[in-house]
């Protein structure tokens, strides 16, 4: 049996951008759940106690919003909404089903990859927005209590949004097998890149 052709989807500089946005994620999430029920309050115990998370949670979310910045940077345009998109979208629970081969034809990201990318996207403007009117004792002098607590319902909600987001990209990346090696190896087999990607195959053939 003849060994596949390996094509590459991700550079190195941006698999380790996009674990270093994970991990950041990760901390964020952990130090921001740890405020936000006195039941998760242990959670402080990792980062040295409640003073301590609470020094740090704002930079580690800055910290993660500026690794996606890089990110966006890059592949914004990658991911803008298309006609063919659209008719991806229409024939979504084919995928569901997993009849790969009746999808349309998707780029470098299909419809589902880009709605997640965008409601990230959103969700940490959002949480980087929200997250500065509250962060004390910088910028709270600026802002009146009422604006502040509604900032605290929307930082809520975008964290919400964020997480799913990035259950969903987990699941997905999972679920087709031979995406996570473009995150860890950077590149993907030839016979993936034509069965979930043809329109971007094409383009690197």
């Amino acid at each position: 049996m003849s060994k596949q052709r390996l094509i590459v989807r991700y550079k190195d500089g941006d698999r380790m951008n996009h674990w270093f946005i994970a991990l950041m994620f990760f901390l964020a999430g952990l130090s921001g759940l740890a405020f936000f029920h006195p039941s998760l309050f242990f959670f402080t115990n990792l980062f040295g106690g409640g003073q301590w998370t609470r020094i740090l949670h704002p930079f580690l979310g800055l910290l993660m919003v500026l690794g996606f910045l890089v990110f966006f940077v890059k592949i914004w345009r990658e991911n803008l909404i298309t006609a063919t998109d659209r008719e991806w979208a229409k024939h979504a629970g084919r995928m569901l089903r997993g009849d790969k081969a009746g999808m349309p034809p998707a780029g470098k990201y299909n419809y589902g990859q880009k709605m997640v990318f965008w409601a990230m996207a959103l969700s940490l403007l959002v949480l980087v927005v929200t997250g500065f009117m509250f962060w004390r004792p910088w910028f709270t002098p600026f802002f009146s209590i009422p604006v502040m607590r509604i900032a605290v319902l929307l930082h809520a909600v975008a964290a919400v949004v964020l997480v799913l987001s990035v259950i969903m990209h987990v699941y997905a990346a999972i679920w087709v097998k031979g995406t996570v090696r473009a995150m860890t190896r950077g590149t993907v087999t030839e016979s993936w890149a034509r069965l979930n990607h043809p329109l971007w195959y094409e383009e690197k053939k």
